[in-house]
């Protein structure tokens, strides 16, 4: 009895010193190639301007639907109707429907659109860049670039987190667009509420801070999202398999980050504000 307990100490020791080592090559790792992005902006500017379409657009069959643009389109664009739909009938079983302007201003662009847009980059753009390095990885190509004496986590990684810093903006910014058209769409169109009701809440309650500051936590998303999934996809071994399982262990860190970034920030910005004044 004594000696399986002391086996199962060892076990949870050995696993939770195992999880500290893994956090602590991964921190290490995220500060090196933060700082590689100033060298891959300055010697590697044709790669970035390849991997920059290569993210917006896509390849092979994404190519063809549109990329990333296209799917971040969607996925916001039906968050954006479910947050009217959802407010429309709530706040209609208290009688108060006409502050789903409010609703579609307020919650959009503080949770719905910046939590959307994560969640579309891990399951496009992150997935690929670690399926991208981790076939790299196995078929010795990184292990071939530093025989040429060319550093790999510059031109590999530094330019592929240079690469979704600057795409992420313009994504974003069609996602917000298109979470709000969704709303206005939903509530109008669908639902029959006023124009002019809905266009008063929510031009009121649309905060440009806010607006700001969703774009400031989408750029950090991007960072968290491509540093975790370069990481996993440098780092891959195992063959195949192996890149598969790295991806998977990428995209579901990338998707807690996700939230966790979310909820930092939220609790930052907005965590002592226990006021809100409406206004008809």
């Amino acid at each position: 009895m004594l000696d399986s307990t002391r086996a199962r100490v060892r076990r949870r020791t050995a696993a939770l010193l195992g999880t500290v080592d893994s956090v602590g090559e991964l921190s290490i790792f995220v500060v090196r190639a933060l700082g590689s992005t100033v060298r891959a902006a300055r010697l590697y500017r044709k790669e970035t301007l390849r991997l920059i379409a290569e993210i917006g657009m896509g390849t092979g069959a994404l190519a063809l639907i549109g990329g990333s643009v296209v799917i971040l389109g969607f996925l916001t664009l039906f968050a954006g109707a479910t947050v009217a739909v959802q407010g429309f009938d709530s706040l209609g079983n208290i009688g108060v429907e006409a502050l789903t302007g409010f609703l579609a201003s307020y919650v959009n662009i503080r949770v719905v659109s910046p939590v959307t847009a994560g969640v579309g980059l891990a399951a496009t753009i992150g997935a690929g860049t670690t399926a991208q390095l981790g076939a790299m990885r196995i078929s010795e190509e990184i292990d071939a670039l530093e025989v040429m004496a060319i550093r790999s986590i510059p031109y590999l990684v530094g330019t592929r987190i240079l690469a979704g810093i600057i795409v992420v903006i313009p994504l974003y910014a069609l996602a917000v667009a298109t979470s709000f058209l969704a709303s206005r769409i939903a509530t109008v169109t669908i639902l029959g509420q006023s124009p002019g009701v809905y266009d008063h809440y929510f031009s009121t309650f649309l905060i440009p801070s806010d607006v700001l500051w969703s774009f400031l936590q989408a750029i950090l998303m991007a960072i968290v999202v491509m540093s975790i999934h370069t990481y996993y996809g440098y780092f891959a071994t195992g063959g195949p398999s192996g890149v598969g399982i790295a991806t998977g262990r990428a995209v579901r860190l990338s998707l807690i980050s996700v939230v966790s970034v979310t909820l930092l920030i939220s609790l930052a910005l907005y965590g002592s504000a226990r006021q809100l004044h409406l206004a008809g």
